[in-house]
């Protein structure tokens, strides 16, 4: 269930906002799948409760808030939208990871959230996962793919970005209100 938008402010943070685009995709030679058992899957019109479980086991600890008070239904119209698709990285059978891409915006392929569960970082699956979203997000065709991250992001998610041919074309100051 979500939290109450009336909740009060336990934290204020104030970010900076990096947001990065790719006009093309990049030629490069493809990364070896890691040693593990790995599945990524599309999750079509996934249950709320498992969307919540994979966007706040995953962005808590970044303060991640847009989806997180959002109300049911509308998160629900959101994330069954036949224009999001959700796409969830599995190891032995369990989720790890989630990668959100968003076709709504004419002219582009918007990764609206991507990463890994704490308990998957620092195995050398993000560039592998990451890789693998930025290819899905270009079968849609639709002229380039963005992505944004903050100063409360992992520190290593712009550094990724770039590495994979993302530059930064703008920048914003942003306010982070976190009600728990």
């Amino acid at each position: 269930m979500s939290a109450s938008p009336k909740s009060s402010v336990l934290e204020r943070h104030e970010v900076t906002i990096h947001y990065l685009e790719q006009k093309a995709p990049r030629e490069q030679t493809p990364l070896p799948m890691p040693a593990r058992k790995l599945a990524l899957m599309r999750a079509e019109e996934p249950p709320i409760s498992f969307y919540r479980f994979l966007f706040n086991t995953i962005g808590e600890p970044h303060r991640w808030i847009s989806r997180r008070y959002m109300p049911d239904e509308e998160l629900q119209k959101h994330i069954h939208d036949p224009d999001v698709h959700i796409y969830v990285l599995y190891t032995n059978g369990s989720p790890i990871g989630y990668g959100e891409i968003d076709n709504r915006a004419q002219g582009l392929s918007a990764i609206k959230f991507f990463g890994l569960l704490p308990e998957a970082q620092g195995l050398g699956l993000g560039r592998w996962f990451f890789r693998e979203v930025t290819e899905l997000a270009w079968q849609f065709r639709r002229g380039r793919v963005i992505i944004e991250t903050c100063s409360l992001d992992n520190p290593r998610a712009l550094r990724l970005y770039q590495r994979e041919g993302f530059t930064i074309y703008d920048q914003a100051r942003g306010l982070i209100e976190w009600r728990g």
